[in-house]
């Protein structure tokens, strides 16, 4: 199988010899035991010490692998990424730390000078929030540092860039950008799909790159929402070596057609990727979002009377997205539909109703209680990004003054009996399922007051929400996707859940990442 340049990939065989897992300690259960595996499942769990040693079918010994006390969980799904983004996003300027546009204008000065010594010819950022800034973006800010070198800045929730004049006429959007020189929903994915037209084996290096770090973290499997024909970079991807993620990759409006002609249905798994790689949901984004001031709500934004949308954005009418749905859930295509303001949840919810499938809510950030419980009549899963919260707390008390008891409600959510599937909209958050499991369990960051208490979750819940159906503990049976940790997650502090050491993490039995501590 053919590496791709750059990447150190690790190789899953398409059977793994048999493992056992001596010295291993299950959260929240007593005393040490022994894990079995064969064919990639948990074949047996029993008391450390009791197990007598087995062999394979071809007589060489079973490997085993001394745990010493380890913590063992199943290995943790992060169900919202976009992959691609992320794998750019540390060759990107970074621009997170920014406080107002023109704190941003000084870093693309800094850069400028740099991206024409390099010959980039076009400097690319990521990460503003501008959500708060005194000031606002204009085309003017970034001429005045940039000169001709075109420049593009990515909003952190991937809703909005902002372009200088250079770029503007390099992309076709000068008279769209206007004097603010920001495109929003779109016209702004559009622009971000021709910065995503980089060589194959370029891109799929850097996300080669970026499925080795997640294996470091615990994870296992990723549902991936770039707005690509994923099928084929993934099955590429797999073909060229990078194997240590289960990858389930969703279907955008303008491939439906093409989905469908293929015969692509969610769950399937791809030729030639070992099962590794599955056909994922419909996904439909129906508003915008809380920093660009486009999620659609019922109570209009603060200051943005004038606006021409006052309430947000709803960026696929009614009308239009129940047919949408309901022609994807008929080809068994399971729609994943983007929904954070709460009239776009509202609404959403009533296409599920009209349709009559199940599916997921890609985000439900601010909702109305009485919607938590059609969320559990409906069978509808939330898929939501805990470190969101975190990340919006202070702009979500200026522009939803008033509601945020009901945003982020997880508590609210799992209690009504909702199921909850956690992940972080990568590269919007990192894609580390421990950050999203301190979210909801802490509703906490950097030493401030928790924000809604009362909406947290209990450990165990959330890790069961980030494990794709695997529930909180290991079972005999299942797949032997594994995390290993250097302490029990039930009982961890936050801030010890949001930087827990992962010893290893096995996909089917396999080895994907460990540390020389583990053998």
């Amino acid at each position: 199988m053919p590496e791709v340049p750059g990447v150190t990939s690790v190789q899953v065989p398409d059977a793994a010899a048999p493992l056992l897992l001596s010295g291993a300690r299950l959260p929240g259960s007593p005393g040490p035991v022994d894990l079995h595996v064969v064919d990639g499942r948990v074949a047996s769990i029993r008391p450390s010490g009791g197990m007598p040693e087995r062999r394979a079918d071809d007589g060489a010994a079973v490997r085993r692998v001394h745990l010493d006390g380890r913590f063992v969980v199943p290995g943790l799904h992060d169900r919202h990424v976009h992959a691609s983004q992320w794998a750019m996003v540390s060759r990107r300027l970074d621009l997170a730390d920014a406080g107002s546009a023109a704190e941003v204008a000084a870093l693309v000065a800094a850069s400028v000078d740099a991206a024409v010594a390099s010959g980039a010819g076009e400097v690319i950022g990521f990460g503003y929030r501008d959500g708060l800034w005194a000031d606002a973006p204009t085309l003017a800010v970034l001429d005045a540092v940039s000169g001709d070198v075109p420049v593009v800045l990515v909003s952190a929730d991937l809703h909005a860039c902002w372009l200088n004049s250079a770029a503007a006429r390099r992309h076709g959007v000068l008279e769209t950008a206007g004097t603010s020189g920001v495109l929003r929903e779109d016209d702004c994915f559009a622009l971000v799909r021709e910065l995503d037209d980089i060589a194959d084996d370029v891109l799929d290096a850097w996300v080669g790159d970026a499925a080795e770090r997640a294996a470091a973290r615990g994870v296992v499997g990723i549902t991936d929402y770039e707005m690509r024909w994923n099928r084929d970079d993934w099955a590429r991807r797999a073909a060229r070596g990078i194997r240590s993620l289960r990858v389930s990759f969703g279907v955008y409006t303008q491939h439906l057609d093409r989905a469908i002609a293929e015969g692509l249905r969610t769950g399937d798994a791809i030729e030639g990727t070992g099962g590794l790689v599955t056909v994922g949901g419909y996904k439909v984004i129906t508003d915008g979002s809380l920093n660009t001031r486009t999620a659609w709500c019922f109570d209009p934004y603060p200051g943005l009377d004038a606006h021409e949308h006052p309430y947000g954005l709803a960026t696929v009418p009614f009308d239009e997205l129940v047919p949408l749905m309901r022609r994807a859930s008929q080809a068994d295509l399971t729609p994943a539909v983007h929904a954070i303001g709460d009239q776009a949840n509202a609404r959403v919810l009533d296409a599920f109703e009209r349709v009559g499938c199940r599916g997921s809510i890609e985000h439900a950030q601010l909702l109305r209680h009485e919607d938590v419980a059609r969320f559990a009549a409906l069978g509808v899963v939330a898929s939501v990004q805990p470190e969101h919260a975190m990340d919006d707390r202070d702009v979500a008390e200026r522009y939803w003054a008033g509601r945020t008891d009901r945003a982020f409600m997880l508590a609210e959510l799992a209690t009504a009996g909702v199921e909850l599937a956690l992940g972080s909209d990568a590269p919007v958050a990192p894609l580390d399922p421990w950050v999203a499991i301190a979210a909801a369990v802490g509703r906490t960051r950097d030493g401030r007051d928790p924000w809604h208490p009362e909406q947290a979750i209990a450990a165990r819940v959330a890790l069961a929400a980030s494990t794709n159906g695997a529930g909180d503990t290991v079972r005999e049976g299942m797949a032997a996707d594994l995390a290993v940790l250097e302490r029990d997650p039930l009982s961890a502090t936050v801030d010890e859940l949001r930087t827990m050491p992962v010893s290893a993490t096995l996909l089917a039995g396999r080895f994907t990442h460990s540390t020389p501590s583990v053998g």
